[in-house]
């Protein structure tokens, strides 16, 4: 599947630039929580679910005291937003910003609504924002933007120089983002690695399977970034602290008519919003109606921001025809990597010989 944005919900429709658009509340009646049941008692979340919207985790600053908007505001938002350009011009781009682009926009699917009119996914703090760093995430970001700046060092716009004294040294943590280098594949991005799916994961399709005892989740994420999580629920322990996974332990316990999963254990490896391998992540998971389900996730690290913060993403059922969702596959034939560290090499030779 392609990439998607967030997610969102909705069956109000209005007219925007000549086409219906969805801008807002429950899709289908809403029903009481305790008729979702499995025929052995827990809460039925079984189905395909998008998590596609408008709507950012972030909340802009124009909209700064202005958590939900009405419904003219809200259709004034998506015009806006569907009228932008796509990444069809990739004329004086340079290499990186053109491989940055990737696909252009006929390829990638991106919803045409807004979650609840929320101007946010964020729910809390209030703001809408993710919380500031703290001192220790501070001297971290700003050891990685002193490396990166020393990259720079001797070489223009992506192409090759005489190497600056950083430029045999690893960065001062797992690197995750594209760099200004590519000696390797991990000089790349992790979505260049084929590594981009991991938790939280948003704007994706999710397929729920149960049985008793667990739950299982398919993600169908990106391009080629999907992935599988079972999670137990039966009253299991985490794994030992030294047991690290890329999407973490999850254990999950039912509080009514509520999944819980409590998700410990990643990897220095994944990075979401500046935390690593201290990330802790409460979901909650919530059927609120036939064809809604409420996707509710606490982030906390106390060595990454300043309080814990939570984000809500109102996920719309599809169809439960077979066939809708597919598998992913990235790494195999991801001759984009291997291009891209062979097109360095051709240009360091050619930088040599005074041809760069």
């Amino acid at each position: 599947m392609t990439s998607r944005l967030f997610i969102s919900i909705g069956l109000l429709a209005l007219v925007c630039g000549g086409r219906p658009v969805a801008l807002h509340a429950q899709s289908g009646p809403a029903s009481p929580a305790q008729e979702f049941r499995t025929p052995w008692g827990e809460p039925d979340l079984q189905g395909i679910w998008s998590g596609e919207t408008l709507t950012p985790l972030q909340r802009l600053a124009r909209f700064a005291n202005n958590p939900v908007l009405s419904l003219e505001e809200a259709a004034k938002v998506v015009a806006e937003v569907l009228a932008r350009p796509g990444r069809e011009n990739r004329s004086f781009r340079g290499t990186e910003k053109d491989v940055a682009g990737a696909y252009n926009q006929l390829f990638v699917q991106r919803s045409s609504e807004l979650s609840d009119f929320r101007t946010s996914l964020i729910v809390d703090p209030p703001n809408g924002r993710v919380p500031p760093f703290t001192p220790e995430a501070k001297k971290r970001v700003d050891e990685v933007r002193e490396y990166l700046r020393a990259l720079l060092q001797g070489s223009s716009g992506g192409r090759p120089g005489p190497p600056s004294p950083k430029h045999a040294e690893p960065p001062p943590i797992y690197n995750v983002d594209r760099m200004n280098r590519a000696n390797g594949p991990e000089d790349r991005s992790l979505a260049e690695r084929c590594l981009a799916g991991t938790l939280p994961n948003l704007g994706a399709v999710y397929q729920i399977v149960q049985s008793p005892g667990q739950v299982g989740i398919y993600h169908d994420s990106g391009q080629g970034q999907g992935f599988v999580r079972v999670v137990p629920v039966n009253g299991s322990t985490h794994a030992p602290s030294h047991i690290r996974s890329w999407n973490g332990d999850a254990r999950g316990r039912r509080e009514g008519a509520t999944l819980v999963v409590d998700i410990t254990n990643f990897t220095h490896k994944t990075d979401f919003q500046g935390c690593r391998e201290n990330l802790h992540l409460v979901e909650r998971f919530k059927r609120t109606g036939q064809n809604r389900l409420e996707y509710t996730v606490t982030a906390d690290d106390s060595t990454t921001w300043t309080r814990p913060w939570t984000f809500m993403v109102p996920w719309k059922k599809q169809s439960d025809k077979a066939n809708q969702v597919y598998e992913s596959t990235c790494h195999e034939g991801n001759y984009g990597m291997v291009g891209m560290l062979a097109n360095t090499r051709a240009a360091e030779r050619l930088f040599k010989q005074g041809k760069g």
